[in-house]
């Protein structure tokens, strides 16, 4: 509540004027607080945390990813009766291109691989040291949705019929039936406007479908059909580190607000005026901005000598 105030209503324009009891908020541009840095202080713990998460622009999220199948070659023809019964290299192609896209948009649900090092101690003297001798990876189990056909479970059967036949009960060669399967983490980059670029890539080798899950049924339920599909593979290698390729980060950013004067030629005017008669001023200002807009003036262009930003003092 102001010490005085009055007001006089001067040619169709009512003029108050007060004086207020608290002029704390008088020059607020120069209000050491507003120098400084937003967010927390990157010194301290809760500080380095921000930072690397803005570095890292944002955390991983379990739902942004994709998973890339290709059927293997099979056999390059079928004439004879010992290749009877295994899917051609034709057969794969087709059925590859029909059916690739929806298999990929419908996996629900996978896992990357572990590496599990493998070790061995030897003692000369002293402590055991354990040296590296071999590493390996468990097998990694997709879940997927199915239409109403089964296409999607149809596709990996296929893949399974390139490495045996159910009418010969031969095997093919192991070059025949494997193939390999890249999985990306998404994600998006500050610096452009797609949403999924990948982010972490890796490549699996020599993968076939070793189980095909059943397919169960239910009154009790009407959710959408799904069945699991678990996969071997010989190794799987980072895209970004056993490969030419790189990866792009964020920078840490702890960016400090801007305070900016009202611009223009009234709005410098008014500013430079008493904090008692800043008020009058801008309901003045105001009012003629809605008697007389800025653009009946100079014919709906607004050049930058006229430009009368909005007033927020």
């Amino acid at each position: 509540m102001a010490i005085l105030r009055g007001g006089k209503r001067i040619g169709g324009f009512d003029i108050r004027i007060g004086l207020p009891r608290d002029r704390s908020l008088d020059d607020v541009q120069s209000d050491p607080r507003l120098r400084q840095k937003a967010g927390g202080n990157p010194e301290t713990t809760m500080g380095r945390f921000q930072s690397y998460v803005n570095e890292g622009e944002g955390f991983a999220r379990k739902a942004r990813y994709y998973v890339e199948f290709q059927l293997p070659k099979g056999l390059d023809t079928i004439d004879n009766d010992e290749a009877d019964g295994f899917s051609s290299n034709t057969q794969n192609r087709a059925v590859h291109l029909a059916n690739v896209k929806r298999v990929q948009a419908f996996c629900s649900a996978i896992s990357m691989p572990d590496r599990d090092v493998q070790t061995k101690e030897i003692r000369h003297n002293g402590p055991a040291r354990k040296f590296v001798y071999d590493f390996k990876s468990a097998d990694i189990t997709a879940t997927f949705y199915a239409d109403k056909f089964l296409r999607e479970r149809s596709y990996f059967e296929l893949w399974q019929q390139s490495a045996f036949s159910t009418k010969t009960f031969n095997y093919n060669y192991y070059d025949n039936y494997v193939a390999p399967i890249n999985i990306f983490q998404l994600g998006n980059y500050a610096s452009r406007q797609e949403r999924d670029d990948t982010t972490y890539a890796i490549q699996l080798f020599d993968c076939y479908p070793k189980t095909i899950g059943p397919v169960s049924y239910s009154y009790d339920t009407n959710t959408v059909q799904t069945f699991d599909v678990t996969f071997t593979f010989r190794y799987w290698i980072n895209y970004f580190i056993d490969k030419a390729g790189s990866v792009e980060v964020g920078q840490s950013e702890f960016n400090s607000p801007t305070v900016t004067r009202e611009g223009g030629i009234f709005g410098g005017l008014i500013s430079k005026l008493p904090p008692e008669l800043r008020r009058a001023g801008r309901d003045v200002l105001n009012e003629l901005r809605k008697k007389v807009p800025t653009g009946g003036i100079t014919g709906g262009r607004v050049f930058p000598p006229f430009k009368i930003p909005p007033l927020n003092i």
